[in-house]
């Protein structure tokens, strides 16, 4: 009970969060997620390497003293020496390397020199071709089998087995990341780099795929169980920088869908959603059964005194007997405070109606009423509207309105006037009257046309004339070459992915046959103190939150481009997504005290890079680490949420039998909850997920959440005929939920087989008529057929009777 009161007041005076959400957290964070809490010594084990290496060859001075040309010809030697066969050897170059990258730090004062000492060796070592190099070696330890047959058999899976992998990775990582994040002083020579390094990742060079697919072979081969060695968090955090670099971020996708509508001739955007979010304010959460509980009780004892006093003055016993008019202005007062017009505080703040009877609060007391009745005295003076309700000057977003919502409305209104309907004629307007053509003028000039709609009717063209369209260009994209490289393994990468956000959720129990994402978090000798213990289990949470940050955000990226790209491809990958589970985990994921995660103090700043290595290290205690870090809240739990959210809404929008799942697993009070974190686009895409639903949640949920009804209203786009406040026809409606799903299955694999599958038009291809052109074609028949054509000749020709007569009377 205490704990509840607690959560209680958390909520009721949880301030606003000061949250700004991007592509990334700041680039020392990035850099620093990179590294588990149990890989701190290898900090000082890289320096060891490189130094006995470096004093071997260039003897007397350090790094930052050679010149340019130096410090090319050094790199070249260890570009070398990595061509040893011997993994003890090479383990220990690339070590040195990984110590270039993160920045000589010995020889550096302060973290700001560290990370200019790595951004200029990282440049470096990528024009003297390092990452090529690196790549063959990453494809060699991926493809050693004894490596993962050894980690199969182990009992329990550390640090040391993932040693070669983590620090290959780790330089690659450093590599994609440096050279992704543009700084203001960037020459133009790094520039060009930059682009340079960008077509490569994502062009298919590697093995003719792009460098993500051999990520997400790494990725699949983990959940199979065919390699638990492998480092997971490393490899899906290299997977979500590179398809982030190779595609773009939020600001290049807007920068795309803004060149994709011009060039279709579509209407500009009406707004950048993302700086619409930035300018709004967080509404305050509803409140808990709790809360309301306690709102009721005190109602009911000021109701209760004020009652005893009223019955007191009546009789004349009380000293208040002469005050009579004040005493029905006190009742008044009480009736007021209970009215839901006056007060959106105490009423406005229902909870689910499993939560909390919403009969009980509704109730205005009998006596109550027989005080009201009696002749009222002067109305009090009005309270200014500013101290109930501010409302809004405007509606934050331009409302829009589907070409299909004017022809539905078109056709019930010619039903309902003339008494027949004219298809998909949205311009006829003979016969209605004035206001349906004032209705049809308002709704065409917010009439919002996608580029996914134009994309599925070029579709269902390429499919209905595949002859008299001819071939679709298809441009390269890397969304494109992406999804081509994908497409046969995608349910395999989709499963795997939600594998590991299963594993890694917060809310997730351990099981014995689950995946084990631990393995390069685990020290080789478990804790054996207290201090120990603590600091394991922070980095163990904080290693599962960085999973979780980085699955949500590479899902997120890869839905968005795909939609981009073709309306199709993202619903392929939506498709998968459901038939994995997505909803009922997502949902699962908010299912627990969602204040406590955002707000987690799961991280030691003294043992994050580049903070660690040029300060002297603390002495940690107990006390330290349960303080955690002085911020309000965790940048990467918040920015998961979101993510999750994201998808959410996306893989559920416009689709009834997803909407109808987000009901049945009873994701309203879930949701409910989760607006209790006051930042303005959670909660926006927490209303998004409510509003989808409102309609099939029943009068009474609608009738007990009024305030996060108000909040839909004011916060989420207004489609202009959607009915989904009140859904009065929705009993008249029965959808086939499978039959949506099916029809939708059918068209992507239509355009699948259309695009991707060159074989399927067969049935399109020229056929050659000419019987000496066709007898003169070489046919390419398998060697074994050379033993047995004398078998096949008396088998198929000679003994087969031949009836001429029928053959040249067929003729």
């Amino acid at each position: 009970m205490q704990q509840q009161n607690d959560d209680m007041e958390g909520s009721m005076e949880s301030p606003n969060l000061e949250f700004e959400y991007g592509d990334t957290d700041s680039f020392t964070a990035e850099l620093s997620e990179l590294y588990g809490y149990t890989e701190e010594p290898e900090f000082s084990l890289n320096r060891d390497y490189f130094e006995e290496d470096f004093k071997n060859h260039v003897k007397g001075r350090r790094w930052m003293e050679l010149s340019m040309e130096e410090q090319r010809a050094y790199v070249m030697r260890l570009l070398d020496a990595l061509e040893v066969t011997d993994r003890d050897k090479r383990l220990k170059v690339t070590r040195a390397i990984l110590y270039l990258a993160q920045g000589v730090f010995d020889e550096c004062d302060t973290e700001t020199d560290v990370l200019y000492w790595s951004r200029h060796n990282v440049f470096l070592l990528y024009d003297m071709g390092i990452f090529t190099a690196l790549l063959e070696l990453l494809s060699m330890e991926i493809d050693n089998n004894q490596a993962c047959s050894s980690a199969v058999r182990k009992p329990a899976i550390s640090l040391a087995d993932s040693t070669e992998l983590r620090v290959l990775l780790s330089i690659m990582y450093l590599m994609v990341e440096t050279i992704r994040v543009e700084m203001e002083g960037d020459s133009p020579e790094r520039k060009a780099t930059r682009e340079a390094f960008k077509t490569e990742l994502g062009s298919p060079l590697y093995n003719g795929e792009p460098f993500a697919l051999l990520l997400f072979t790494m990725v699949t081969k983990f959940c199979s169980m065919n390699a638990p060695h492998f480092p997971m968090k490393k490899v899906l955090l290299l997977l979500w920088k590179t398809i982030l670099f190779t595609l773009g971020g939020f600001e290049e996708l807007l920068e795309m869908k803004v060149r994709t509508r011009d060039h279709l001739n579509l209407p500009p955007l009406p707004e950048d959603s993302i700086k619409v979010v930035r300018n709004m304010r967080a509404a305050s959460p509803p409140a808990s059964a709790m809360e309301l509980i306690e709102q009721q009780q005190q109602q009911k004892r000021g109701r209760r005194s004020r009652r005893s006093a009223f019955v007191d003055s009546l009789e004349g016993d009380s000293p208040y007997a002469k005050k009579q008019p004040l005493v029905k202005q006190d009742s008044l007062d009480t009736y007021n405070e209970r009215d839901p017009f006056k007060n959106d505080d105490a009423r406005d703040e229902e909870d689910d109606p499993e939560d909390v009877d919403s009969g009980i609060e509704g109730e205005v007391d009998p006596l109550d009423r027989d005080v009201i009745i009696q002749p009222p005295p002067p109305p009090p003076p009005l309270r200014p509207p500013t101290e109930r309700v501010s409302f809004p000057k405007g509606l934050p977003w331009a409302p829009k309105v589907r070409e299909k919502d004017i022809e539905h409305f078109l056709e019930t209104s010619r039903n309902k006037f003339i008494g027949f309907t004219l298809g998909n004629d949205t311009d006829t307007l003979v016969g209605l009257p004035r206001p349906i053509h004032e209705s049809v003028k308002t709704l065409k000039q917010h009439k919002y046309v996608s580029i996914a709609e134009v994309q599925i009717k070029r579709e269902e063209e390429l499919q209905q004339c595949p002859m008299t369209m001819g071939e679709e260009e298809v441009e390269e994209t890397p969304a494109e070459i992406l999804y081509l490289g994908m497409l046969p393994s995608l349910s395999q990468y989709v499963i795997a992915l939600l594998k590991l956000l299963l594993a890694a959720a917060p809310t997730s129990k351990a099981k014995t046959d689950s995946i084990n994402i631990l393995a390069d978090v685990l020290p080789e000798e478990m804790p054996i103190t207290v201090l120990q213990s603590m600091k394991l289990g922070i980095d163990v949470n904080r290693h599962k939150e960085i999973i979780v940050k980085a699955i949500s955000a590479l899902l997120l990226l890869l839905l968005k481009h795909f939609k981009l790209n073709h309306i199709y491809q993202f619903e392929y990958v939506a498709q998968h997504l459901v038939f994995a589970n997505c909803i009922p985990l997502i949902l699962k994921f908010f299912n627990q005290n969602i204040m406590s995660y955002i707000s987690a103090k799961n991280s030691i700043c003294a043992l994050d890079y580049p903070h660690c290595v040029v300060h002297e290290m603390p002495e940690l205690t107990a006390e330290s680490l349960e303080a955690g870090d002085s911020n309000q809240f965790c940048w990467r739990n918040l920015f998961s949420c979101i993510n999750l959210l994201r998808i959410l809404n996306k893989i559920t929008k416009w689709k009834h039998s997803r909407t109808m799942m987000l009901v049945v697993f009873k994701s309203a009070p879930i949701l409910k909850r989760a607006l209790k974190v006051k930042q303005a686009m959670m909660q926006l895409y927490v209303l998004k997920l409510l509003k989808i639903q409102t309609k099939y949640l029943g009068r009474q949920w609608r009738k007990s959440n009024m305030k996060t009804m108000s909040a839909i209203y004011q916060k989420v786009r207004h489609r202009l005929n959607d009915d989904w406040a009140y859904g009065n026809d929705i009993d008249a409606r029965p959808w086939d939920f499978q039959a949506e799903e099916c029809a939708l299955r059918e068209s992507i694999e239509k355009f699948n087989a259309r695009r991707y599958d060159k074989n399927q038009n067969s049935d399109f291809t020229p056929v050659d008529n000419c019987l000496q052109s066709v007898l003169g074609q070489r046919v390419d028949l398998p060697e074994d057929f050379h033993y047995s054509y004398e078998m096949w000749l008396e088998r198929e020709v000679f003994s087969q009777p031949i009836q001429w007569e029928g053959l040249l009377q067929a003729q």
